[in-house]
């Protein structure tokens, strides 16, 4: 018997059982007729595959492309074709090195805010740090990247790694201007997603495209094994400078050296990439390309810059193309002299014999636990009481323990003295705090609480001294309840992206935000405020220009005022002491105003070295 001419091929387009399907393979049977592999391509059908036997199928429809009928348009302003047209580029893959959608996005398109995915499209493998300086759009920068890598085919998979309090805004930002949504994986997530799946099945296969915060992720064992077991066509890793290996067993590095191996595409963001340690930068380099640094502690920026592995730009790089430039902030430092009762704690402060180790060495007057508590009374009296309170309770004998030394017990004693003073210190002798108050209620300072699009953001390093301010201007300055509230790093997940996503909506009645540092990183909010207020000074030059950073932003339509508080002492000791913040925040000034980057200026990139 002799074979029926073969009319299929590999590629032809078919109709089988009323659908559309592509011809992967043709393969001979044992009954003189042929099995088709199929690609399902009409909508029913798309993207499964099936297998067909010629001799059982009823009607098998060669779709000869010389056949095609040509139909005129009828529709208004030939509407259908122009659909057709735009459906067949999109159905189509480009291959080169430019931006095909990306620009289409829902943003004012920036030519710097390209030149990442530019670069990064250069590469065999995309693997990039984005370390633009604080405010100029990094997360954009990536949504952009993440665009055109799915329009290539190869961003069907994508995972985010963010800070808690980030989840909210990254994923608002993805799904409104690139339309790519993003599952938030924090603990609730996490929780529904492993009621519905059986045990033994990887959560992280159940969600194409999931943001999920780092520390939920470094703080269960069970992640690690399935992250194992996973793979990602893109993974992007925001706030990257905290996951870079200090020589410290940091799970957050552990996990990023991981994840690193489970993308051919990888996007680090980070304003501060740098912390002063040559293995600590060295680490984020061989993360996105293990031979970028040979000799982690010994090497210089030719070594890996021809690579295309870092973007870093600062506002006077860009500031040339954008349509509205950065608004200029508007500085004022506000002091205020120490009352009677404040000069006492001061001085009853450093006249504590402070012990090491239960010894007082006059030489060696326990310093660092006196600037712990210095620090902390510059924050607050509620702060420095919480301080002192931790202190007496740590030097105390606890019942079975062998008594205390002379030394000891007359720390303890000069303790209890000062906890005395903290005690009976009234708001009225609290002269920041009453600073605090003037300026808010001042004519020149303008703010008006019932204004939704004028809202009010106060820094300070100490929860116990936002939590008083919270509970005391409620009172003086007659808020409701809801219209002010804390972000701290003791919140969940769950709550500091409810307090975020609340204070950049307009029908909210949040007025006021009361930060500590956990907020300094990445936050947007300058949408409904431009008025920022540092109660207490930090002392690092980079979490000055991160808190900053929060209003003064791309996008800022007002001029951002930047307020610190300052109150000066007739004790030299401590008006030394508060001389070296005063100093931080000129630094803090002069840096922005010359190169953009205060996190250069003293060469060291870590807050706790600057400390």
């Amino acid at each position: 018997m002799t074979l029926k001419k073969q009319k299929f091929a590999p590629g032809a387009r078919v109709e089988i059982r009323d659908e559309e399907w592509v011809i992967r393979r043709v393969d001979l049977t044992n009954y003189q007729g042929y099995q088709l592999t199929c690609e399902g391509i009409s909508e029913l059908v798309r993207g499964k595959e099936a297998l067909f036997l010629t001799e059982l199928e009823d009607d098998i429809t060669v779709l000869d492309p010389k056949e095609t009928k040509l139909v005129q348009d009828m529709s208004p302003d030939f509407s259908q074709s122009l659909l057709f047209i735009e459906s067949q580029l999109r159905q189509s893959t480009p291959n080169d090195n430019q931006i095909h959608v990306a620009k289409d996005a829902a943003m004012d398109v920036v030519p710097y805010q390209l030149d990442p995915t530019y670069q990064a499209l250069e590469q065999p493998r995309q693997r990039i740090l984005i370390a633009d300086a604080v405010g100029l759009g990094k997360t954009l920068e990536a949504g952009i990247l993440a665009t055109e890598l799915m329009q290539r085919g190869r961003g069907k998979r994508i995972l985010v790694l963010t800070l808690k309090s980030m989840m909210t805004q990254f994923q608002k930002e993805f799904w409104t201007r690139f339309s790519i949504p993003l599952t938030r994986l924090d603990s609730n997530g996490l929780q529904r997603v492993r009621g519905r799946i059986p045990a033994n099945h990887n959560p992280f296969y159940y969600y194409d495209k999931s943001i999920i915060s780092i520390d939920t992720l470094k703080q269960d064992n069970e992640f690690k094994m399935y992250l194992e077991k996973a793979y990602w066509d893109i993974i992007i890793i925001d706030e990257a400078h905290n996951v870079a290996d200090r020589g410290t067993s940091s799970q957050r590095a552990e996990l990023a050296q991981l994840l690193a191996r489970k993308s051919d595409t990888l996007i680090m963001l980070s304003a501060t990439p740098h912390d002063g340690r040559a293995k600590s930068f060295a680490s984020l380099m061989n993360m996105l390309d293990p031979t970028a640094i040979a000799d982690p502690e010994n090497y210089v920026k030719g070594d890996f810059s021809s690579k295309g592995l870092v973007v870093r730009r600062f506002k006077h790089d860009i500031k040339n193309q954008v349509k509205t430039e950065f608004k200029e902030r508007s500085v004022h430092a506000i002091r205020e002299s120490a009352s009677a009762n404040e000069e006492a704690i001061y001085n009853t402060l450093l006249d504590i014999p402070f012990t090491v180790k239960g010894e007082h060495d006059s030489e060696k007057p326990g310093q660092l636990i006196r600037i712990g508590l210095q620090k902390a009374l510059f924050s607050s009296p509620a702060a420095c009481l919480k301080s002192v309170e931790q202190r007496i309770r740590t030097l105390s004998p606890k019942s079975g323990d062998i008594a205390i030394s002379d030394d000891v017990q007359s720390e303890i004693n000069g303790l209890r003295t000062l906890q005395q003073l903290l005690h009976e210190l009234q708001d009225e002798s609290w002269t920041k705090y009453q600073r605090l108050l003037i300026l808010v209620k001042s004519q020149s300072f303008n703010w008006n609480k019932n204004n939704t699009n004028d809202r009010l953001v106060i820094f300070s390093e100490r929860i116990e001294t936002l939590r008083y301010l919270e509970q005391r201007l409620i009172a003086d300055l007659k808020l409701k309840e809801n219209q002010i509230t804390q972000l701290h790093g003791g919140m969940s997940d769950i709550e500091q992206q409810a307090v975020v996503e609340s204070f950049g909506k307009s029908e909210e009645k949040l007025r006021v935000l009361l930060c500590s540092d956990v907020a300094s990183e990445g936050i947007n909010l300058h949408y409904l405020s431009h008025r920022l207020i540092h109660f207490d000074l930090p002392w690092s030059l980079m979490v000055f220009q991160q808190r900053n950073g929060r209003v003064d932003r791309y996008g800022q339509t007002e001029e951002p005022q930047i307020y610190y508080l300052i109150t000066e002492s007739q004790n030299e000791t401590i008006r030394g002491d508060v001389r070296i913040l005063e100093i931080l925040q000129q630094k803090d000034e002069q840096a922005y105003e010359n190169i953009g980057d205060p996190a250069t200026f003293m060469d060291v990139y870590d807050s706790a070295k600057e400390e």
